[in-house]
């Protein structure tokens, strides 16, 4: 039983850590600014990170204009 306990324990963690992936109005992060995150990801993949810094900033622009705290 007490391998059981710590299941139960252990699967508490993971809910409290997705609680900041929403914002006020209660949405989540991966479901807002779909178009911006397309062209995020698709620079990053073709072009990498250093190089797709203006799409990376445009997608952080969109989500705090949707109320996500984005540093």
């Amino acid at each position: 039983m007490s391998s059981a306990t710590a299941t139960s324990s252990t699967s508490a963690a993971p809910a409290a850590a997705a609680a900041p992936t929403t914002n006020a109005a209660g949405k989540r992060i991966c479901c807002v600014c779909k178009d911006t995150k397309k062209v995020r990801d698709e620079c990053i993949f073709q072009f990498g990170e250093e190089k797709c810094q203006e799409p990376i900033e445009l997608h952080k622009v969109c989500l705090r204009s949707e109320g996500f705290d984005i540093q």
